[in-house]
This record gives structure tokens, C-alpha cells and sequence, in this order.
């Protein structure tokens, strides 16, 4: 039974009767549209009106674009569909997340390192003025992760800490804020994800608590969002076995399933045992998470048996809609389990004030004016300020400048983010780094010069030379040769006066975050001079990096690679401002040489 009256819909008897006219009103066919989530990046009128034709979605989500665009889309998917759209953002660490024309506030773990439960709740303020301006209404947020194993490339600093009572206060302020504003939010991901050492978009992920583990922390996480009233949540491609295996004591190790397919883990577990009222989304369906745990034809409608209400993304929308279909007509699919789950779909709707609604009073066009509007960034500012983190500092060389000279090698350590991925907003921005860095030291009256890597330039040189000329340079005679591009010590030393290293991994859909290093032999990309000259290790968006640099004596958490960040972050090691940051998690990764 679903209470539509009671947490999280709080429904009147206005929205329930169109709840219930709405999904009388359906054909089969609009039901199992209203199942899908559409990726898409349709605005214009004739494009959107043919994707509603094809497949009456339930909800769309996009990568951010203007926001002029953003609210065309949201404009016309609502005109055009008989049943009003959910609109899903990513706002995990802001606006931008809505539009591109949106504020970046700061990554979780930023947030969290202030201190302060207010930032997190101006980071949902944010977020959901900007987001409501647009017209979306459904935030794929706030993360409730525990980042626990600093091996795990999926969260880093997308998550707020590794102690479950800091996670839940911080995500009840975002959430508050939220719904505040009118945006409904899906934690996520659920079951719960940062303790594994793989990432679900890459592969199979599991989370290895036991059952008392599991309550005590993901569990005491989820449950307190549950009582405060959150709306929805997303699965992750991660299981639990212990859960499952507790809910079905005959299970084995091959039929175990990620919570996104499993019954024991959205039934038992999230419906029963927590108490979850609220609409189930699942993550992305393109990842290798789910992928590979069997055929797409299965997984599709499998998901929504398992108690998933709406499955993130088509493949192949014909196919995926065809996929549901076939399992409704030959049995697997009752429609009692899609009536539920469409009338879950509609109470959000009706939640997020979409029932019966006038759509040009729902999205003024005005409302665009909030979007972006410098006050936003004073938050942005005061984050950074508070949350830059001086994880070690044994060495006294701050401030630079007058405790060190102001010759700088600056060094960039790989491997380095995708300017594609980037630009789709889908992981860290590296592209403007770098000049950041110079700019913003230049002004201060430091001289800086960029390390290039030898062995890059004997590359250069390789592809323009014949087989008999590289033969040549590749031998060691002359000191010419691969072991010919080390280079004196006082070649470092009698031309600078500090190193300054930086890694700027994006969390994004890989393996590893761990440093990569160039293979010339004694190359200065890897700092294993700490002991010649004055070296800081900066790291944006990966809080875990002394594990590859345990020797450095100076190093720093950004947590994000944003403008304003590093302006603050020249601000403390000039002596400007004080480090106030306070590490959400164990920097150190759990080991004694990384503290020496």
C-alpha cells in the first residue's frame, strides 16, 4: 500500500484524485513510458514534440546547457507530454548542475572540511533557486555515501565524509534547503557506495558491511533520511550481500544482485525494514555495474520488479520500451507492479506542485534572473576559505615568499582530466588550471616556469627524426642517450626556490585515482627532492593523494580545481589567509610514513 497522505508525499485529496484520474487515464503504453527517465538534449519544439510522441517519458535529465536552453526544454517536454515530466538535475555541488550558466558552491567534501552544517544547507539554497528557475524540480542529490576506502575512484570528494553523523547532518541541511525550494531530492546510492575499491560505472561493485555494520552507518544514514522526509532515492549497481543473504539465507554467491535488480535489498530491506515510502529511481543503466549481470531484455524489466519505480536512461528507446513491453505481455511483469509504480511516479509530480498546474505560472520566465547572481559566489568564497584543507605541514616555508624565494617550478602530475568529460560536466575542469596557477602566483610577484617532462620532448624530437638519427640519440655515448635526460640536482636547486606540485584527478568513471608518473628516470613530475628544496603538493579533487607522495612534507586539499578556490589557496601559502579546513576524511589512508 502506498500512503500518499503520510511521508514523503503529503498529498491532499485534490492531488490524490489526480493521482488516481491521471493513471486511469493511461494506456498500457504511456504507463511503461512514465517508467523511463529520458537523457536528452531536445529543447527546440519539433525535437522535443517527436521524443514525447515516441515515448511519453516520465522524466528527462540532461547535461547542463544556458540556461535559456535548459528552460526551453523543460518548457516544451511539458507542453508537449500528456503527463507532466519530472525534470532530474545533478546538483551535487551546485547550480551548474541545472545550467551552465549556474554557481558552483563546492564539492561535498569541501563543504563538509568547513565545518559548518550552514554551507551545506546554502548549498542546497543554491541549488534549489537555480534549479527551480529553470523549471526542473528533482535533484539527483544529495550524496550520503561513506567515503571510507581511499582505493574507491567513484566518490572522493563527491561525498561529504567518512563518518555517518557528519553525512546525515549535513545531508538533512541540503535536503531541507532543498525542499525548500520546491525540488524533490533522491539520495543516493543506495545501498551505499565509497567502501568498495571499484567503481559500478566501470565494473562490479560491492558493499563488504555486515548487517550490524551496515546499520550502524549507510543504515543510520538512510534511515535518518527516511524520517526526514526525503522523497526519493536512487539505487547504486552495488550489492550487499550480506543484506541479501540475511533476507534469503539459501542464497549463493552467483545469485547474488546488485540493490538495482534485488528484491531483498529494495523490498525487504529499503521498503519493509526502513520504511521507504517515497519513489525508487535506479542509477544509470549503461553501467557495467548492472550491464553485466545478464541481458538487457531481462535487466529492463527485472529492475522493476525488484521494486524500482523509474529506470535512469534508454539504451535504444524502441528497444528498451519493447524490452518492458514484452515482459508485461508474457507474465513477468504484473500490471499491479507497474500501477505501483507509476502511481509513485505521479505523487512526486503531484509533490513538486505538478498536479492540475498552469505551466507558465509553474516556470516564469523571470524566474531566469536568479539564476547566477553574484551574492551566490560569497558562499562559493567562504567555502573555500573554510574548507582548503593543510592535510600535513612539517616543514615551516609558509608563507612563501618570505620563507622561501620566489622562483617556482611548477609541476603537474597525471594522469590529467578529460577536456572532453569536462566540457560535458561530467568531472573535474583541468583545462584552465594550470594558467590559474600562473596568473594568480605571477600577480603576487612570483616567477613561475612550468616543468615540461624530458622524455615529452624527446618524443617530439623522435617523431621528426629518421630510424638512424633516433638510434643515434636513444645511445648512451656522449651522454646523450635515455639516461642522458636526468639531470643534476643543482640544476633544481640553483634555479628555484620552491617546487609546487598539483594533481587535478577527476573522480569520473575510472579505475584508479592514484598518480601516474612520466617514465624519464629522475624526471621532477615525481617530488623525490623534498629533501633539496622546498616542495607543496596540492591536490584538487581527490583527497587520498599522500598515499603516492607519502614523503612531502607540505600537502594541501582543494577538493575542487573551481577559480575561486584557487584564488583562496594562493591567498594561504602567500599568508593572505589562514589554513581552516578540517579533513572530513583520514588523508593519511590509514598509514604511519604518510605523517613523516
Amino acid at each position: 500500500m502506498i500512503d500518499l497522505k503520510g511521508k514523503p508525499f503529503y498529498l491532499n485529496d485534490e492531488q490524490i484524485k489526480w493521482v488516481e484520474d491521471t493513471l486511469k487515464s493511461l494506456t498500457i503504453d504511456e504507463k511503461l513510458g512514465q517508467l523511463f527517465v529520458h537523457l536528452t538534449g531536445a529543447n527546440k519544439e519539433e525535437d522535443v514534440k517527436d521524443e514525447v510522441a515516441r515515448m511519453q517519458m516520465g522524466g528527462i535529465r540532461f547535461n547542463p546547457r544556458s540556461k535559456e536552453d535548459m528552460y526551453e526544454m523543460n518548457y516544451n517536454f511539458n507542453k508537449f507530454s500528456k503527463v507532466p515530466v519530472l525534470s532530474a538535475v545533478n546538483v551535487e555541488s551546485g547550480g551548474q548542475g541545472a545550467s551552465s550558466s549556474g554557481t558552483f558552491v563546492g564539492n561535498e567534501m569541501k563543504v563538509a572540511a568547513t565545518r559548518d552544517p550552514k554551507y551545506a544547507y546554502e548549498l542546497g539554497r543554491i541549488c534549489g533557486i537555480e534549479t527551480r528557475a529553470t523549471g526542473s524540480n528533482w535533484a539527483f542529490a544529495p550524496i550520503v555515501d561513506l567515503v571510507t576506502n581511499w582505493h574507491n575512484p567513484g566518490i572522493s570528494v563527491r561525498g561529504f565524509a567518512d563518518d555517518p553523523d557528519l553525512v546525515l547532518e549535513y545531508s538533512k541541511q541540503y535536503f531541507l534547503a532543498m525542499k525548500e525550494q520546491g525540488v524533490a531530492c533522491a539520495m543516493k546510492h543506495f545501498p551505499g557506495d565509497g567502501n568498495d575499491y571499484r567503481d559500478p560505472h566501470v565494473g562490479r561493485a560491492v558493499n563488504r558491511c555486515s548487517v550490524e555494520e551496515w546499520d550502524k552507518t549507510y543504515g543510520k544514514i538512510y534511515k535518518g533520511m527516511i524520517d526526514a522526509g526525503v522523497q526519493s532515492l536512487m539505487t547504486a549497481h552495488i550489492m550487499l550481500p550480506s543484506y541479501q543473504k540475511h533476507f534469503n539465507p539459501n542464497c549463493q554467491d552467483s545469485e547474488l544482485k546488485p540493490a538495482t535488480i534485488c528484491k531483498e535489498l529494495l523490498q525487504d530491506l529499503l521498503r519493509k525494514k526502513l520504511g521507504f515510502n517515497g519513489l525508487i529511481v535506479s542509477d544509470a543503466s549503461h553501467m557495467v555495474g548492472l550491464t553485466a549481470c545478464g541481458k538487457r531484455k531481462d535487466i529492463v524489466p527485472m529492475a522493476i520488479n525488484a521494486g524500482v519505480d523509474m529506470f535512469l536512461f534508454y539504451n535504444d528507446i524502441e528497444e528498451d520500451q519493447k524490452f518492458m513491453k514484452d515482459a508485461y505481455e508474457d507474465g513477468r511483469l504484473s500490471i499491479e507492479r507497474i500501477d505501483e509504480a507509476v502511481t509513485r511516479i505521479l505523487a512526486l509530480k503531484a509533490h513538486v506542485g505538478m498536479a492540475n498546474f498552469d505551466l507558465d505560472s509553474y516556470m516564469p520566465k523571470e524566474a531566469l534572473e536568479k539564476i547566477g547572481r553574484p551574492e551566490y559566489k560569497e558562499a562559493t568564497k567562504e567555502i573555500a576559505d573554510k574548507g582548503i584543507t593543510l592535510v600535513k605541514h612539517i616543514e615551516d616555508i609558509f608563507p612563501i615568499g618570505k620563507k622561501t624565494g620566489k622562483r617556482v617550478l611548477l609541476v603537474s602530475v597525471g594522469p590529467h582530466p578529460s577536456p572532453i568529460l569536462a566540457r560535458a560536466g561530467m568531472g573535474a575542469d583541468g583545462s584552465k588550471l594550470e594558467n590559474l596557477l600562473i596568473d594568480s602566483l605571477t600577480a603576487k610577484g612570483f616567477t613561475v616556469t612550468k616543468y615540461v617532462d624530458p622524455i615529452a620532448k624527446m618524443v617530439d624530437m623522435i617523431s621528426k627524426m629518421d630510424p638512424g638519427e633516433t638510434a643515434k640519440m636513444m645511445s648512451s655515448k656522449g651522454n646523450k642517450g635515455a639516461y642522458g635526460m636526468k639531470q643534476s640536482v643543482a640544476a633544481l636547486t640553483d634555479n628555484y626556490d620552491l617546487v609546487i606540485c598539483y594533481a587535478n584527478v577527476s573522480s569520473t568513471m575510472r579505475t584508479t585515482q592514484r598518480l601516474e608518473w612520466a617514465i624519464s628516470k629522475g624526471g621532477w613530475d615525481n617530488p623525490w627532492y623534498v629533501n633539496e628544496l622546498p616542495t607543496i603538493f596540492v591536490s584538487f579533487n581527490c583527497p587520498f593523494h599522500l598515499i603516492d607522495v607519502p614523503q612531502i612534507k607540505n600537502f594541501i586539499n582543494c577538493y575542487d580545481a573551481n577559480e575561486i578556490t584557487v584564488k583562496a589557496l594562493i591567498d594561504k601559502m602567500t599568508g593572505e589567509s589562514e589554513f581552516k579546513g578540517q579533513s572530513p576524511v583520514d588523508a593519511f589512508c590509514g598509514l604511519f610514513d604518510t605523517k613523516f
